[in-house]
C-alpha cells in the first residue's frame, strides 16, 4: 500500500481532534507508520458526510473510529 495507512478527518479548533491526533501520532511513530489529516471544513462533501462525528479515523481506507481514538485498538488494526 502506498501513502499513509491512517487518515484523520478533523476540523480546526476541535479539542477531540487534538486528542485523536496525539494518539495517532504516538501510535504511528511507534509503529513506523504515517498518517494524513484532512479538514472537513475544506470540502463541503466531507462536512456533509461527517458533520458532528469528527474526529473520524480511517485505517486502510475503512472507517475505524469516530469521536475518540482507542490507542490499543488502533495499534491492533495497524499490526494485524
Amino acid at each position: 500500500m502506498t501513502g499513509p495507512r491512517v487518515t484523520l478527518y478533523s476540523r480546526p479548533g476541535c479539542h477531540l481532534c487534538d486528542d485523536a491526533r496525539a494518539v495517532i501520532e504516538r501510535v504511528c511513530a511507534e509503529l513506523g507508520e504515517t498518517y494524513a489529516e484532512v479538514s472537513i471544513d475544506d470540502d463541503p462533501a466531507l462536512g456533509e458526510r461527517f458533520g458532528e462525528e469528527i474526529p473520524v479515523t480511517f485505517v486502510d481506507g475503512r472507517q475505524h473510529d469516530f469521536w475518540r481514538v482507542d490507542e490499543q485498538r488502533l495499534r491492533t488494526a495497524l499490526t494485524a
